[in-house]
């Protein structure tokens, strides 16, 4: 399955809520996409159907296709804790995440394609993996090559978002990644209990 590419306000009408950030269009239109999307609908959502929903909201909303998210999940099962928190913080622990939470892009799939273009550096060294997983204490930063980019600094001009766990320099364009964040500090609206009873089946 190759990564969705689509309109992204179709896929936050599909869940109701603008998952891929501010969006114009959703705010006029959010109601779920098709013929009938305004009509009150009828029957209600079985478990699995409401599951399903939430595991499929969790991967738009963090960009990661089927097979990476269940390794992801036995990871977090594998893992000592609440499975669906630490589901989450590993999807929190991402470098493309990281580099979208520190406001180096305005989206989680620029800032994917940012990393993929080897325009970030992890404690010095090019990472070109968006899937990378940081550690506590990691610097990331943009390359120096790449610091007087127009999106980039575009993006962090705009950026008004303050993480307990991530601190920011914008004079160098470097950041830390303190700490691996609580849930409390995840400010998603996912019910990762759903993807944990989902995947327990």
């Amino acid at each position: 399955m190759a990564r969705y590419t689509g309109p992204k306000t179709k896929i936050a009408r599909k869940f109701g809520e603008a998952i891929f950030g501010e969006d114009k269009n959703f705010e006029k239109r959010n109601f779920p996409p098709g013929q009938h999307g305004n009509a009150r609908r009828r029957g209600k959502k079985s478990e699995y159907a409401t599951q399903l929903m939430e595991k499929q909201k969790a991967k738009y909303t963090y960009g990661i296709l089927e097979r990476q998210f269940s390794n992801l999940f036995k990871k977090a099962s594998a893992s000592q804790g609440i499975t669906g928190e630490i589901l989450l913080q590993l999807c929190e622990s991402r470098l493309d995440n990281v580099v979208y939470r520190m406001g180096i892009s305005n989206s989680r799939s620029g800032a994917r394609q940012l990393v993929s273009h080897r325009h970030i550096t992890v404690n010095g060294e090019i990472v070109n993996i968006p899937s990378y997983s940081l550690k506590e204490g990691d610097v990331v930063a943009v390359r120096e090559k790449s610091k007087s980019l127009v999106a980039i600094e575009e993006a962090l001009a705009s950026n008004n978002n303050v993480f307990e766990w991530l601190t920011w320099n914008n004079d160098t364009k470097s950041g830390t990644f303190v700490k691996v964040p609580e849930r409390l500090q995840i400010p998603e609206n996912i019910k990762e209990q759903l993807i944990v009873e989902l995947y327990s089946k």
